[in-house]
């Protein structure tokens, strides 16, 4: 995601990289926005892990650490 001006937007950190997000966005938005299934995600924010429930619910501050790991299937 790009800045469009300092006022709509604020600046996070997932998995160890500076994003841009909308100011005002829960963590299901931003999750949903990269395509990540909620069911098969475990995110921790500012060091502490989530509960899925809670995904909808919690809204990003700037400068708030994300974590985002997703599992995969395979065989």
């Amino acid at each position: 995601m790009k800045t469009s001006s300092k006022s709509s937007s604020i600046l996070i950190k997932v998995n160890g990289e500076d994003k841009f997000v909308p100011q005002n966005i829960s963590i299901l938005k931003l999750i949903e926005s990269f395509k990540i299934n909620k069911d098969r995600v475990v995110i921790e924010l500012n060091k502490k892990i989530l509960k899925k429930d809670q995904f909808n619910s919690i809204f990003l501050s700037e400068n708030d650490q994300l974590e985002i790991v997703t599992f995969v299937g395979g065989g």
